[in-house]
């Protein structure tokens, strides 16, 4: 989290969270103890419900193309601790609710979509339409209002979003559009619209219909995260690793902005590496991103929003690399968590890295 009273202990002996501060409003940041876990560590995402609970899940114990363990963890107000789950496999994405629970999706090593469900001590295993079968995987979670949860992934049917709603769980129809590549991201726009996006497609839900928008395009590309500030008004951020090259060349940033017709590229204040994620702020509007700057991987590279542009804001410098893969806003305390590992491949130095 950043802002003012950072790193100071509250009268309870918790975090002394800022209060919410302007558009564009400069931050420092600071490194949070993380606890151990094996080598080949890396936290995917992250997720709050507020100052005091907060989850964040991903994967130790990885051995080059071998996965590892799913690993989760829970912030209590005072520090980061291990929940578990403990299958083979990882957790790539959580999502929290106001309510304090929250909502977390992955794989096991049998390649077996798992979704997982905070009952408020651990994650339980919950079921869904098509689980365990051929063809179906689940990507990234969302919510909303009064209990709804919706997933990015793809079925044997094509359907890219799957929607739950007290412990019933739907597959919308498909989008009118073809791709063989699962979308690997789900956002809901504060108007309610559900958005889902991937290297092959970009498409909004509406309630009723879909509605699908150009694809970004790009060589060797991945998109990490979407902000719908309104239909006409979309950030995409991600990379492009573009043409050959030789073994360990970095991405180039990728960095968009569309009108719900085209997009247009953006330049980021650096341009080798990769941008991990985005987040809007209590109205909605750009706030900041996350993001690995090739030459300077000793310190997180953040965009700030300053109501024109984008601009560099730097976290702590570290001794080792510092790869931040998520990035979320904490409700109700103008802070943010980040989470990463300290490796840019899964080596067996990754250690997991958290910053607020």
């Amino acid at each position: 989290m950043v802002g003012a009273g950072l790193g100071l202990a509250s009268m309870r002996g918790g975090t002394a969270w800022a209060a919410p501060g302007l558009l564009g409003e400069a931050r420092a940041w600071e490194a949070v103890a993380a606890p151990e876990a094996s080598p080949a560590a890396h936290l995917l995402d992250v997720a709050a419900a507020g100052p005091g609970l907060a989850w964040a899940v991903g994967e130790e114990g990885r051995n080059g193309g071998v996965r590892g363990t799913a690993l989760a963890l829970v912030w209590d107000g005072t520090a980061w601790q291990r929940t578990g789950p403990g299958f083979g496999g990882y957790l790539r994405s959580v999502a929290a609710t106001s309510d304090g629970s929250a909502w977390a999706v992955g794989s096991d090593t049998s390649g077996t979509a798992r979704l997982l469900a905070w009952d408020g001590l651990t994650w339980r295993e919950a079921d869904y339409p098509g689980r365990g079968s051929t063809g179906t995987t689940l990507a990234r979670v969302t919510t909303g209002p009064r209990g709804h949860v919706w997933i990015s992934g793809r079925n044997s049917d094509g359907s890219v979003l799957l929607h739950g709603h007290l412990d019933k769980w739907t597959w919308l129809p498909a989008p009118p559009a073809t791709t063989t590549t699962p979308p690997n991201g789900v956002h809901r726009a504060p108007c309610g619209d559900i958005w889902v996006y991937g290297s092959e497609l970009v498409a909004r839900w509406d309630g009723e219909a879909w509605t699908v928008l150009p694809t970004p395009g790009g060589i060797r590309a991945g998109f990490t995260g979407l902000l719908a500030v309104a239909r006409d008004d979309i950030w995409l951020t991600g990379y492009d690793y573009g043409v050959g090259g030789p073994p360990g060349k970095p991405p180039g940033v990728r960095l968009l902005h569309g009108d719900g017709s085209a997009w247009e590229s953006v330049t980021a204040p650096f341009g080798v590496g990769m941008l991990s994620g985005i987040v809007g702020d209590a109205q909605g509007r750009p706030d900041r991103i996350a993001g690995w700057d090739f030459w300077d991987q000793t310190r997180a590279h953040y965009l700030r929003w300053d109501g024109t542009a984008w601009v560099s804001e730097r976290g702590p410098v570290a001794t080792t690399p510092v790869v931040m893969n998520s990035l979320a806003a904490v409700p109700g305390s103008g802070g943010y968590w980040a989470v990463g590992t300290t490796s840019s491949s899964p080596s067996s130095s990754a250690q997991l890295r958290i910053e607020r």
